[in-house]
């Protein structure tokens, strides 16, 4: 991403900065080529290559047990410590405890984020016999099995294209080139049900905790039945669940706010039906990502690409809810046209003023309450039949929606992993609207570049043109 954005160039020159960062890039390539499989690691992939199905389950299984108990009885010992150190009030040891807690948990997809480097780091390699090109036919097995692939790297937010080309195109093979898709994809703030909201829709198992349980993001395919394959006009349904935005764990870093307007942008992008989660009836805490949001359906609609939008309040238990939250439902309209405005005179699109412009929505058939999962307080509480219900019916409206959009440009797996790979470019060089920290900084500085770029001189214009330049490096 640093060699993508350039932001930090100081004094050496953008070239000789750029090129600072490949040797770097280099450098670490070669260090990593330089280490040697472990055994663990090299069982690992053994046993999954070697094994049928029902043997690949019951290691899967087995290993995910062993590796949380192991986790939960690190992770006890590092909370005490973190307790400790929190009432001595040690700033350094703080930071140091709160970062190995949460570089402590170790799962099955760390294991296939290596398996992905293996690959990688083979596919470089001029010697033939290191050749791992066996190894996508792994994962591609998983995903018909109905296990979920990160293709985000939740640690470095990053793609990494040729593991997933290869694991996507394998796929593609498997099913005999028989896989057009529709996209579904959930956004939302961390800790808001998006992965229970998932599973509970399609009976799938995203890792549901509390906290930030997922990282990067995750894909999952659905295997449509023959009955269905013409009403839903493909045969499979790609799920895609996403790490929350405005995480604690990463509020504290300066940039955290670029990482969720990119991570809204990619997957709305991605999605054919995009689900925007939210915490009871309010907004306000996805105020500043509905800004993106408005940016990424509008460039969506200048391509050509129509996508449909649900917003899901959880945790709304009142059964005149929907009724009386018409006010609430308006507001959020309101906040929409507003952002949805702004983002049309960024992008100079003069006919587009309202929400509605950019894609269908309706307050009441796009706004759905849904209760909360628990009856008291976990884990005696007892489940809420009524959350099961409410999600079933927003799945058989959903499902009915997907089938009435009939799009000719169904995508393919190669044409989707294409779609992906120059969606990811221009994601991480896109330099300009992710550097505002909210709405009214980026209306601002638009207002001012336009204002002084018509009504002034020359020489005044490029010293006012420095000065706000400056004012949005600040990133205020």
């Amino acid at each position: 991403m640093k060699e993508c954005r350039l932001n930090d160039v100081g004094s050496v020159g953008v070239e000789h900065h750029k090129a600072q960062l490949q040797k770097e890039k280099r450098q670490i390539w070669e260090e990593q080529k330089k280490q040697k499989r472990s055994k663990g690691m090299q069982d690992f992939i053994d046993t999954l290559t070697a094994s049928d199905k029902e043997t690949r389950t019951f290691f899967l299984k087995w290993m995910k047990f062993i590796l949380n108990t192991h986790s939960r009885d690190k992770l006890t010992a590092l909370r005490n410590k973190f307790k400790e150190q929190c009432r001595n009030k040690n700033a350094k040891l703080i930071a140091e405890t709160d970062q190995t807690l949460m570089d402590s948990s170790l799962g099955v997809e760390h294991y296939m984020r290596e398996i992905g480097l293996n690959y990688e780091f083979s596919m470089q390699s001029d010697d033939t016999t290191v050749k791992l090109s066996y190894l996508p036919a792994v994962p591609a097995e998983m995903l018909l099995d109905g296990y979920p692939f990160e293709f985000l790297d939740g640690d470095a937010s990053n793609i990494p294209e040729k593991w997933v080309t290869a694991v996507l195109m394998e796929l593609h093979k498997k099913v005999g080139g028989k896989s057009r898709l529709k996209v579904l994809a959930v956004l939302g703030v961390q800790s808001t049900g998006k992965s229970t909201l998932l599973n509970t829709m399609f009976g799938v198992h995203f890792p549901v905790t509390s906290g930030r349980c997922t990282r990067g993001a995750y894909m999952l395919f659905l295997t449509v039945g023959y009955d269905t394959q013409m009403s839903l006009d493909c045969d499979f349904i790609l799920l895609i669940d996403t790490e929350g935005l405005k995480s604690p764990d990463l509020a504290q870093l300066e940039d955290s706010y670029e990482h969720d307007y990119q991570l809204a942008t990619f997957v709305i992008g991605l999605s054919d039906v995009t689900i925007i989660n939210i915490t009871m009836e309010n907004a306000v805490e996805m105020k500043d990502v509905l800004r993106i949001v408005a940016h990424a359906f509008l460039r969506m609609k200048q391509i050509g690409k129509k996508t449909i939008c649900h917003f899901v309040h959880q945790n709304v238990a009142g059964v005149s809810a929907h009724a009386k939250n018409l006010t609430e439902r308006q507001h959020l309209l309101d906040q929409l046209n507003e952002m949805t405005e702004i983002a049309s005179e960024m992008e100079r699109q003069s006919l587009i003023q309202k929400f509605t412009d950019v894609l269908d929505y309706d307050l009441e058939n796009n706004n759905w309450n849904i209760p909360g999962l628990w009856h008291g307080t976990p884990p005696m509480a007892p489940v809420n039949t009524g959350y099961s219900e409410a999600v079933a019916d927003f799945k058989k409206n959903l499902l009915e929606t997907i089938g009435k959009e009939k799009n000719n440009d169904i995508l393919k797996i190669p044409e989707f992993l294409e779609w992906m790979s120059s969606l990811w470019k221009s994601v991480k060089y896109e330099n300009f609207i992710f550097s505002f920290r909210n709405t009214l900084v980026a209306h601002a500085y638009d207002n001012l570049s336009r204002v002084f770029t018509v009504g002034m001189g020359n020489a005044k214009r490029n010293s006012l043109l420095a000065d706000s330049s400056r004012i949005r490096n600040l990133k205020c």
